[in-house]
Parts: structure tokens; sequence; C-alpha cells
């Protein structure tokens, strides 16, 4: 079967080469909307019946493919960029030329998982002590990892079931359920939704988080040349007011450069465990430096040998040991220096009286803010297009999206403002969000999976995702409570 991959067009009837819009399209990451059928995913029981009776040729055709049981491909309406249609082999070639290769792929995960959580990484020692808080993030990286590399054996299983070649998280999350056990099949579209609104939830606390990472930085550096007592607020609202054209831009290209340093000093100087008290903190500011897990799919279906990507020595592993060490000894090193003194991100502890440190504050503020619109464009490719469909708004496409960016910069902005302690919104959002994708999701997705696998499940494996479920469910209720806590008391 020889089978070539496009961005999901609409009902073009036709497989021919793809009109320079589809692949302007491609080029720029975006999706057209993916060819559907009038039926629904199949069941769990119809997947078994039709499992050995369909031809993998049937799969190749250039038009929508539906089983006799209903089954489809899986739409990516909603979704944001990564749908994926099969077409005929005389599709341009050029298609194939655009997809990622293994090395930018190993680019894409570096700067999917490495943003401003890896600054907070001291903090969350400080919560924990220097050497549980580094034993623990080894630990957390082990059991993170893992869950990428489910979530990616889940994804190819529930692909083959559904007849779809390229599923997203919250697509997986879906046919899961849909293929699972038959008493839970109607939870399905919900637990869809749930995993959109978790990825909003991330996103959307990333974005708060750039606005006070970067009025606090930039209030450092400026009251270091020009000393006055104005509030960080005030800050905020000049971020804000510089971000908001930015934010309008609909398309846009990732930066992520990276730097840091520590210095030497006595081990002994810290200590080891700082009490049980200060392990909520900790969990859900480690568990936040961990969201990336929600890019692994789509960057998975933009890989040219998607097969490299997993396995003992895939990619996946390669780049999830790297950036592991790279928190442990960021956070160690950085713990290590300033101890007690930490602070939400290690700039804030930088001396203010040499120019090096504050470049360093200047040129991370500046990074921050440029991948501020990145992560503002996935929760609206989430929205927009349901938004645009339900409320019957394609006559004004473009106004209408401008619109909701500028509510949406308004809404985080809120949040910024209301809480403007940068520990604490990371802590919040890693607690509530990054420990429920990261952890609970994609091995609860496994079980839902295995289950509906001819022949009894590996209890082992079972047991082994119960209690990955039950620690993530720890650290997000604790997490979340601890936070929410501390904000209510800076009040």
């Amino acid at each position: 079967m020889k089978l070539t991959t496009a961005l999901a067009a609409g009902d073009t009837g036709q497989t021919g080469k793809p009109t320079a819009k589809e692949t302007a399209g491609l080029l720029q990451g975006e999706s057209l909307k993916e060819n559907t059928c009038d039926h629904d995913i199949m069941t769990s029981a119809n997947y078994q019946t039709l499992k050995t009776s369909i031809d993998t040729s049937s799969l190749a055709s250039g038009s929508n493919w539906c089983s006799p049981s209903g089954a489809q491909p899986m739409n990516s309406d909603e979704n944001w960029g990564d749908g994926i249609a099969l077409i005929d082999e005389s599709t341009d070639r050029s298609v194939l030329e655009n997809k990622t290769s293994n090395l930018q792929c190993l680019m894409h995960l570096f700067k999917g998982n490495i943003g401003p959580g890896i600054l907070a990484m001291p903090l969350a020692l400080k919560h924990a002590g220097l050497w549980v808080g580094f034993a623990g993030i080894l630990v957390i990286g082990v059991i993170a990892t893992h869950c990428s590399l489910v979530l990616v054996r889940c994804g190819d299983i529930l692909s083959k079931r559904t007849g779809s070649k390229h599923l997203g998280y919250a697509e997986v999350t879906e046919a899961c359920l849909k293929t699972g056990p038959f008493a839970l099949q109607k939870f399905a579209r919900g637990a869809r939704h749930g995993v959109n609104g978790l990825i909003l939830c991330t996103q959307f606390g990333l974005c708060c988080i750039y606005i006070v990472f970067i009025a606090t930085n930039v209030r450092q550096v400026i009251t270091t040349y020009l000393p006055n007592d104005v509030d960080v607020r005030v800050y905020e609202v000049v971020v804000v007011a510089t971000l908001l054209p930015y934010a309008l831009l609909r398309n846009l290209r990732l930066l992520a450069p990276f730097s840091s340093a520590a210095n030497p000093c006595r081990f002994d100087s810290r200590p080891a465990f700082t009490g049980i008290s200060g392990l909520p903190l900790y969990l859900g500011t480690a568990f936040f430096t961990f969201e990336g897990i929600i890019l692994i799919l789509p960057i998975k279906n933009s890989m040219k040998n998607p097969e490299s990507l997993g396995g003992w020595t895939g990619l996946l592993n390669l780049a999830m040991v790297a950036i592991t060490c790279l928190f442990a000894a960021m956070g160690f090193s950085g713990y290590l220096c300033f101890g007690d003194d930490t602070l939400g991100s290690i700039t804030l502890n930088l001396p203010n009286d040499d120019w090096l440190y504050v470049s360093v504050r200047v040129m991370f503020s500046f990074v921050v803010f440029v991948s501020y619109g990145v992560q503002f464009y996935v929760p609206i490719k989430i929205i927009w297009p349901s938004l645009r469909r339900d409320c019957n708004l394609s006559g004004s496409k473009t106004y209408g999206e401008y619109l909701l960016r500028i509510f949406f910069v308004f809404v985080t902005a809120a949040f910024a403002l209301l809480v403007p302690h940068l520990d604490l919104l990371i802590a919040l959002t890693g607690a509530f969000s990054s420990s429920c994708l990261a952890l609970i999701f994609p091995v609860t997705i496994e079980m839902l999976t295995i289950l509906a696998e001819p022949g009894r499940p590996s209890m082992v494996v079972l047991a082994k995702d119960v209690l990955i479920v039950f620690v993530g469910l720890i650290a997000c209720v604790t997490g979340t409570y601890a936070a929410l806590r501390d904000i209510v008391n800076t009040f």
C-alpha cells in the first residue's frame, strides 16, 4: 500500500496535485477541514468484527471512506493543526518534502518542552529540598517520558481502529472511549472537550505566566537604573499593550533561544528535605515543566519517519532524557546557589550591578515576548473553528478571529493582574492541567485501549497505570489546593 500524506482538505473531489493554497497551508502549519462521513467512529464491537475483514487498500483511496458499520476518519476540525488526510500517490512530491526530518523533530521536542518553566526549577527544589527535589525531578521525568511513549503507542493503535491516519491528543482520547467499553462510549465527545479544555487552561496559563515574567524582569532592569516604587501591575499593563498587536498575527514561527548559567556552592548549606508541606507546590512546579506532551502527537504527525519517534533508542527518549537532565541540573545548581532567597524565576536572583546579568534578563524577556504569540496560537486554533461554525460566522472570518484574539489577550491580562505572582501561577497551572495531561490521561487512554484489544489485558500494565493515575490525582488535588490557598493568602 503506497500512501502519501497531505493537509486535510475539504471535499475537493480530486486526488491530483494540491492547490497553491493547500501547499501554503501545509508550510504554515495550518489545516483545512478534513473529509468526513455521516457515521460515527466504530465501536469496540464493530471494531472486533471488522478487524480482520477490511482490506487496507481501501484506505488508499482519495475519496471519503466509510466502513459498513460506520467507521470513519476522525474529524480534526476542532483540533489545532494536525489533521491529515490520505490521498493518492499522484499528489505533488513537494508535500512529502515539507515533512520534518528526525533532526528537526528533535529540535521541536526541545523547543516544545523548554520554556520559562526551567527557570522555576530552583524554586521547585526550594519547596522540596536539595536532594529530594533533585531525585524527584528525575523520577517525574521518567514517568512523563513513559506517558509520552504510551500516548504515541495508543495513537498508533487507535489510528488503525478508526481508519484515520493521524490523530491529535483530543481525538485519541475520544477514540479510546468510542472503541472501548460500551458503558463509557457515551462519554467520548465529552472527554474530547475535556482534553481540549485542559489544553486551553495550560496555554492560557502560560500566556498569563509570560505576562508576569516579562513585567517582573523588565521592572527589575528598569529599577536598577531608574529607582522607583511603581507596582508590577503597571508594567503588566504596558506589556499587554505591546503584546496586543503582536497577538493579532495569525501565522507565527516558534522561537526558542536558550541560555543558562550556574555558580558553585557548598552542598551542605542546603537542606536535603524541607518537609511534606512543600511537596504540593513542588509537584505543581515540576509538572509545569513537562507540559510539552500536548505537542508529541502533532510532531509525530509531521515527521517523514514517524517510526523513529518511539522505542528505547527513539527520538522521544533521547530528547526527554536530555531535557530531564537539563531541568534537574538547572534546579540543583540554582537552589544550591541562592537557597531560601530563590525567587519565582532564577533570572530575578541575578545581580543588578553587571550589564551581563541585565542583558540576560532582557534577552529572556524578549524570547518570552516572542513566544507569547506562539502559545496564544494554539487555543485560538482550538476555539475559533468551532465558534465560527456554531455561531455561523463564516462571513466575518478575519474580523471575528481578530476580536476573539483581542478578547483573550484581555482575559490573560486580567488573570495576570489579579495574581502577579510568578511562582503561584506556575504551580497552579502545573498542578491543575499539566498533571492531568502529562500523567493521568495518557495511562487512562492506555487502560481503555488495551481493554478493547482481543485477549486478556496484562495485570501488570493495568496496575502500573492505576498507580500513575493515583500519583497524578494526588499531585493535581494537593497542588491545586496549595496554590489556590497561597493565592488567597496574598490578598
